[in-house]
């Protein structure tokens, strides 16, 4: 064990995009690229910490059907709510080519069309590599973003101890139309739309590695039959607990308890330099993933 510095606490947004497939409700996941510096190789939903420039001046002229405000009010501060939004869209359109975001007609905008198809790659990566932000692709093609579609249902923290720490917001969405989602090949390495009970089912055969906050994500979904049933179930959430999980010492080493785990008050553990964090992730007791308010 050593003594680090405190690990900044950023500020985070993820979304689950969802579908019916041919078997039922299917979400879509990406993998992380291998040589990331945090949780390489896992599975996740697209998403990824809150930029400065998606905490814009004057964001709700871009937003369709919510407020500063009212997204405050249902995160539960002050003020900057809607960034949260803002972030899981960006991200999701970086990392995986899906824009949650409404045409000058009220549609939700068409990537997939031959005479649009290039130039909607040139926003996605401008977006990506800083070039521009989504507000100003917004601005350049008339569109508002779909926050209305979006709803909020989970809340996680990052433990002490990890290398990097996310206060991280879970939001619900449908997958669009016309549009072909495709990872970025950089930071998200390949894509699957995967139903929740195999996604589970993958990762406890050793096939997939995921965090636990994805995993209890999945078990949160996999009781409904189809999107429209999950989201809204989602739209009728009025209180999302906040979930932060601890690292405890175990057997000599360290593993991640959540609440209501027996152990989650035991004594406190911080993973060495050289512990793979992925590792310590996997270090639990499977089965004490916390309820979701779904």
């Amino acid at each position: 064990m050593t003594d680090r510095a405190p690990v900044t606490l950023r500020d985070a947004a993820t979304v689950l995009i969802l579908r019916d497939g041919a078997e039922g409700l299917e979400v879509f996941m990406l993998k992380r690229n291998l040589n990331s510096d945090f949780v390489g190789g896992a599975y996740v939903f697209p998403g990824g910490a809150v930029d400065p420039e998606d905490r814009h001046a004057n964001l709700e002229p871009v937003c369709e059907g919510r407020s500063d405000a009212e997204a405050s009010r249902r995160l539960g501060i002050e003020s900057g709510g809607l960034a949260f939004w803002v972030a899981a869209i960006r991200e999701s359109f970086e990392e995986a080519g899906v824009l949650l975001a409404y045409d000058a007609d009220g549609k939700i905008v068409d990537l997939d069309h031959a005479d649009g198809v290039e130039r909607w790659a040139e926003h996605r990566t401008a977006v990506d590599t800083g070039g521009r932000s989504l507000i100003q692709v917004c601005e350049a093609e008339g569109l508002r973003l779909a926050v209305d579609g979006m709803h909020y249902f989970g809340h996680w923290i990052t433990p002490e101890g990890a290398p990097r720490r996310y206060d991280t917001r879970f939001f619900l969405a449908a997958a669009p139309a016309n549009q072909t989602p495709l990872h970025d090949d950089h930071e998200v390495i390949a894509n699957e739309w995967l139903r929740p009970d195999d996604g589970l089912a993958r990762v406890e055969a050793g096939e997939l590695t995921m965090m636990p906050p994805t995993t209890a994500s999945l078990r949160a979904i996999s009781r409904f039959a189809t999107a429209a049933e999950a989201l809204a179930a989602a739209t009728e959430i009025t209180d999302v607990p906040t979930i932060l999980p601890r690292v405890i010492a175990f057997d000599g080493g360290v593993r991640i308890a959540l609440p209501g785990d027996p152990d989650y008050d035991g004594e406190p553990g911080v993973p060495d330099a050289s512990i793979d964090w992925m590792s310590v992730a996997n270090a639990r007791t499977t089965g004490l993933d916390q309820e979701s308010p779904l």
